[in-house]
């Protein structure tokens, strides 16, 4: 959950690289919150209500994703290569600094 507020702390925060460990417990928790949430509205019958959900947290994920491909070397723009970008979320970061910052990892 901390991930999750870390992200939401950097709202629009391009710059700088995201751990693995940040950017899928920010995916776990965004799905875990959609999918409540969707299933609230459909009961209540206000979808609207996730639509809100989604369109509020979809700047912080972009942002979180294209820190994930800082973290990887790589630029934000392979956010849009649809199978590379996973594989690039799910391999571990570079280790010490890169072009885009210093390692997340050393921060503990």
């Amino acid at each position: 959950m901390n991930y999750y507020l870390k992200v939401l702390q950097n709202y629009a925060t391009f710059s700088g690289r995201a751990r693995r460990s940040e950017y899928w417990y920010f995916f776990l928790f965004n799905f875990i919150f959609a999918f409540v949430l969707g299933f609230v509205g459909g009961l209540t019958k206000m979808p609207i209500i996730s639509t809100i959900y989604s369109l509020a947290i979809l700047i912080p994920a972009i942002a979180v994703g294209v820190r994930r491909m800082h973290d990887v070397g790589k630029s934000g723009w392979f956010l849009l290569i649809p199978i590379y970008n996973l594989i690039l979320a799910c391999t571990d970061g570079i280790n010490g600094d890169n072009e885009y910052g210093a390692d997340p990892k050393s921060n503990i």
